[in-house]
């Protein structure tokens, strides 16, 4: 379908049937096989493979953190360019973040791969713990200059209409990276480093798949003779500044994290806070792939100054995004056992009943942690980065670190209610802003 006709002709509910649902539909590819990851490194490998997953996966994230700033960043201008009937800039733009990606991801990749023993080490892991995690780590550095990019493709392709296509790719990689995750581990016996192998070969194999239709001049969005300037370097970094700050800050945080609960309560802690990431990246993706699918949508409308249509679309993801968070804090908490065994094989009943009770006190975030989501990805989509940003590096960090301080003298109990504080004062935050915004864009619609 070509993007005027999706993003301005069909209806907003419709739009969000042909564009947030598959969009739902590959974070949930994604999210399956992050939770078959954890699973297949905890029943396979054993309980201090997953504490050192975990504690080395932060470091991975960060590894593509500066990969999703520039794919993120740079599809908003392109959207809100081809809405302003752009294109010249919205295909350099494409090209340019193209290139922009891969060198990051060698830059980055070789300063992880070799700090990578002290970063672990300076977390206070030792021994197997901290040889594992250093596996893992290596593993996703050596590849990060030919998997990156795949975030930034999924992107493109929905800019260009190609939603379908994006949802199966997505489906395609989830399903291929858990079939050599199995293999390697299960039938060929290796170790945790065949994990990430497995991971970086399907995100391989779907940016090959991903890129091709691009290289051919096949879609609306074309390759071109790159014209790098600083106007548009800038904004790319501004667009992409509230993902990228989401993704370091919230790294820094679940790092701080670990080395508080290996204090507090050593490799169980680890575990258990392990687990309550994983849930997180199954109700998280859900609400990002609706939100994240109708970004090109809002961004290509607030170009072509369709303010009515901009709210229309939002309105639906909002909705969205509260019944995907609300069904998942009655999930949670009702099912706290079913979900703490899906990663142990060799847990005792104390470790168990522990992360039953951080389950169900996890399970509260979900009551609120949409609101604040559904307005940052709406701050982004209409080129308001500092106020994304804002909402990002106060949930991710800020309100993380100061309710470590906060919450100290209850212990472990403190650190799983952690999260449902958060997802409260970023509630609050993200009212207040939205409010703002919605007076200023009274007045752009008071001058049409």
């Amino acid at each position: 379908m070509e993007t005027k006709e999706l993003f301005i002709q069909k209806s907003p509910i419709s739009l969000f049937f042909l564009a947030a649902i598959p969009g739902a539909i590959s974070m949930l590819a994604s999210s399956l096989y992050g939770l078959l990851d954890g699973i297949f490194v905890g029943k396979i490998l054993g309980s201090t493979a997953f504490a050192a997953l975990n504690l080395a996966f932060p470091f991975v994230i960060i590894n593509f953190s500066l990969a999703d700033l520039i794919g993120v960043g740079s599809a908003v201008p392109i959207s809100i360019n081809l809405g302003r009937k752009q294109d010249k800039e919205a295909n350099n733009i494409f090209t340019c973040a193209c290139l922009m990606i891969v060198g990051t991801g060698v830059l980055i990749g070789a300063v992880l791969y070799l700090s990578a023993p002290l970063l672990l080490s300076m977390l206070g892991a030792e021994g197997e713990l901290a040889a594992l995690a250093v596996q893992y780590v290596r593993v996703y550095a050596l590849c990060s200059p030919v998997t990156t990019i795949v975030f930034a493709m999924d992107n493109y392709l929905r800019i260009c209409g190609k939603v379908h296509m994006s949802m199966w790719l997505n489906i395609f990689m989830s399903v291929l990276t858990a079939t050599l995750e199995f293999f390697f581990l299960f039938v060929l016996r290796w170790g945790i480093w065949g994990a990430a192998l497995a991971t970086c070969s399907g995100m391989f194999a779907a940016a090959l798949v991903a890129f091709y239709p691009f290289w051919r001049g096949k879609m609306q969005l074309r390759l071109c003779v790159p014209r790098f300037h600083g106007a548009m370097v800038r904004q790319i970094i501004a667009c992409g500044s509230p993902n990228f700050l989401n993704n370091i800050a919230g790294r820094v945080a679940s790092i701080l994290m670990n080395a508080v609960l290996l204090r507090l309560g050593g490799a169980d802690a680890v575990l258990i806070y392990g687990i309550l990431m994983y849930v997180g990246d199954m109700v998280q993706p859900l609400m990002y792939g609706v939100c994240d699918s109708l970004q090109p949508a809002v961004g290509y409308n607030w170009g072509a100054k369709r303010y009515d249509r901009v709210k229309a679309i939002e309105k639906c993801c909002f909705a969205a995004s509260a019944v995907i968070s609300l069904t998942a804090a009655v999930c949670i908490f009702l099912f706290p056992a079913q979900i703490a065994r899906l990663f142990t094989q060799d847990a005792g009943a104390e470790l168990l009943g522990t992360a039953q009770f951080a389950l169900q006190l996890f399970s509260i975030t979900y009551l609120l942690r949409w609101f604040s989501f559904a307005v940052q990805s709406y701050m982004t989509a209409v080129d308001k980065p500092m106020e994304a940003s804002l909402i990002s590096v106060s949930t991710a960090l800020i309100f993380p670190v100061l309710l470590i301080a906060a919450f100290w003298p209850l212990g472990l109990t403190g650190m799983w209610l952690n999260f449902a504080g958060t997802a409260a004062l970023a509630g609050i935050l993200a009212g207040v802003l939205f409010l703002r915004f919605r007076k200023q864009l009274k007045l752009l619609e008071e001058k049409l």
